[in-house]
Parts: structure tokens; sequence; C-alpha cells
């Protein structure tokens, strides 16, 4: 296998009925990763160790925590929870201190998807395959929405 280009990290097994949207879009494209759960509060002395030896990955998921061990982009995926729909997720991620700077992005599926997408985009800054596929995604999906206009028209 080789050397993992993202890691993609969860708090918790539960987290992964979200995440597999990152890791389904990642495999699209061709992104090599790792994907751990790694609890901030149950095992952070793994979490850190992970964190540190992956500094050269970008990171998805336990944003504060992952942010305050590396310099590199942290792209924050707030998962939906049963008490406050992922409201809770989302400030604890969008509250983060100046100077640790995490990417945000919508709660549950649809977050876990455009942080994918942003990940395989800063990838595709320096791989041009990649910035060629995104482009290819990207009229790929404005075709299908232009068909079911026409469709519905």
């Amino acid at each position: 296998m080789r050397k993992p280009q993202v890691a993609v990290i969860m708090g918790s097994t539960s987290d992964l009925e979200t995440m597999k949207e990152t890791l389904g879009i990642l495999k699209y494209f061709g992104v090599s990763f790792m994907a751990r759960v790694l609890s901030a509060h149950r095992t952070p002395k793994e979490l850190e160790a992970f964190v540190v030896g992956m500094e050269h990955a970008g990171a998805t998921a336990l944003p504060g925590v992952v942010a305050a061990f590396t310099t590199r982009p942290v792209l924050g995926v707030p998962i939906e929870t049963r008490a406050l729909k992922g409201l809770d997720s989302l400030l604890s991620i969008v509250q983060m201190p100046a100077g640790i700077p995490v990417a945000t992005f919508a709660i549950g599926e649809a977050g876990a998807k455009n942080a994918a997408l942003f990940a395989v985009a800063l990838l595709g800054l320096e791989v041009r395959a990649l910035d060629k596929k995104v482009k290819r995604f990207r009229k790929k999906q404005a075709a299908a929405v232009r068909t079911k206009v026409r469709l519905k028209a």
C-alpha cells in the first residue's frame, strides 16, 4: 500500500456511518488514506502519537485536538448527534481559538462528502492528475443537474 495522503480520524465507531461518505469519495478519486478510531478522551496518548506520526498527511475529524498536534490542514466534520442533531459538534469545532485553524464543514453526510472533496482539491494543488479529476467530477455534477432539470420541465 502506498503512503497515505489523508488521515481520517473518528472519535468512535458510530462516526463511521457518517464518515463512510468521506472514505467513499477518497476511494473514488484514488486518494490513499488511513482511517482510525481514536478518542480524544478515552485514548489521548494514542491519538497524539498517531497525529504526530502522520505529520505528512491532512486530517479529518477530532479537529480541535488534532489541530493542536499538527500544523497540517485539519478538516472538521460535525457528526449528527441524537440529542442536539450535531449542533453541539458544529459549535465545538467552530469555536477554535485564534492560531489553531480548523476548516469546518456541514453537519453529517454532506459535510463528510465536502470535507473529502476539499481534501482532494487541496491535494490537487500539487498533484495535477487529481486536479483534473476534480474538474471532471464537477462537470459531471453539473451535467446531472441539467439532465434532471430538463426531465422535470
